[in-house]
């Protein structure tokens, strides 16, 4: 607690229903290597339903039940408009020796003394009957849980709310959580960051909102890789999930966006199969020559599995942007701020 930095590096990691020590993740040629280095994180567990590219760094793989195998509850939060519950029981069972994440550290609790402490003498189905229950004794339009199980889904609209109202009406009686209790357009903690913390060369964290091509960003393209490349979300997944499903890569195809202007110089046709480059990696991707990208930028949907011979040429037959993307984490926030900025070179493959 209180220590500046960590005292040894990550030796273990438990990565449970993601996609991200690879596919979603920032440079995958780079996070491989480091992934890959034993003297470095010790051991990797991923518990997970499918064979994600993540998983093939697992050294121990568990088979997670996947959510219609077993009694789920979820609440709508994304919505400014309604609110809702969805209760949904298994259609079927679990095969193989697939479990739930909570049976099995239910069980791992019990190896230590402490399955009592952990499950307080409910089982995972009894969970969501008690978490619904509890959360229908606020609110007595929601229904029954016998009612809700037969239903499954419960849903109104919510009514209209107006953002900083409290503050907006009374900013003296309910300032809010910056240093002046204001809104601030100048921030000196910001500032003050920027003058304490160690940045590399070509960081900086702005006081105020400024525009910022940022790494490898619109206006940093070179002759070597002349076009900026935005990644983007595509409609047959949700982020990587789904994209496994052959079904669905055929009728929503992964394709590179490419204006005509910058098509027909390199000779690409729609349909061709292309080569992309960046500074970091290389893909395989389908064209498809369109206006409805502006001249200079090409465009590819995230989420795509990566595919390659990662001891061989790693070049990825899968088209997943992150091969493409570099490392470079964001001055404030640390996050890996290239996830849909690249500058890249692309020909017929």
């Amino acid at each position: 607690m209180g220590a500046e930095k960590l005292g040894s590096d990550l030796k273990f990691i438990w990565n449970y229903a993601g996609n991200c020590l690879t596919n979603q993740h920032g440079d995958i040629n780079y996070t491989h290597e480091v992934l890959s280095d034993e003297s470095k994180c010790e051991f990797i567990l991923v518990w997970d339903t499918v064979m994600t590219d993540s998983a093939k760094y697992a050294d121990l793989l568990l088979p997670d039940a996947m959510r219609s195998e077993q009694m789920n509850l979820q609440t709508q939060g994304y919505s400014e408009y309604y609110t809702a519950v969805v209760v949904g029981t298994p259609a079927q069972e679990p095969p193989g020796e697939c479990r739930s994440n909570y049976d099995v550290c239910a069980d791992i609790a019990d190896r230590f003394g402490l399955k009592d402490e952990f499950t307080e003498g409910r089982t995972h189905d009894d969970w969501v009957e008690y978490l619904y229950k509890k959360g229908a004794q606020a609110d007595d339009k929601m229904p029954s849980w016998e009612q809700i199980k037969e239903q499954g889904v419960y849903k109104r609209a919510l009514e209209p709310a107006i953002g900083l109202k409290s503050f907006r009406d009374d900013p003296d009686e309910h300032p809010l959580a910056t240093p002046s209790g204001k809104i601030e357009i100048y921030s000196e903690t910001l500032a003050g960051l920027n003058d304490t913390w160690e940045l590399a060369e070509d960081e900086v964290i702005n006081p105020i909102p400024v525009f910022s091509e940022g790494f490898h960003g619109y206006g940093s393209v070179t002759s070597e890789f002349p076009l900026y490349c935005s990644g983007f979300h595509h409609k047959s997944r949700t982020h990587s999930s789904f994209g496994f499903i052959e079904e669905l890569e055929k009728v929503a195809r992964q394709q590179l966006w490419i204006n005509p202007a910058d098509a027909e110089p390199r000779n690409i046709m729609d349909g061709d199969m292309l080569a992309v480059k960046s500074p970091v990696g290389e893909i395989r991707i389908e064209a498809k020559v369109t206006p409805r990208i502006v001249p200079g930028t090409v465009g590819i949907p995230q989420g795509a599995w990566h595919k390659a011979d990662m001891f061989g040429d790693k070049i990825d037959t899968g088209g997943c942007v992150n091969t493409l993307t570099a490392y470079k984490p964001s001055p404030l926030a640390k996050g890996n701020g290239t996830a849909h900025s690249m500058i890249v070179q692309v020909s017929k493959a």
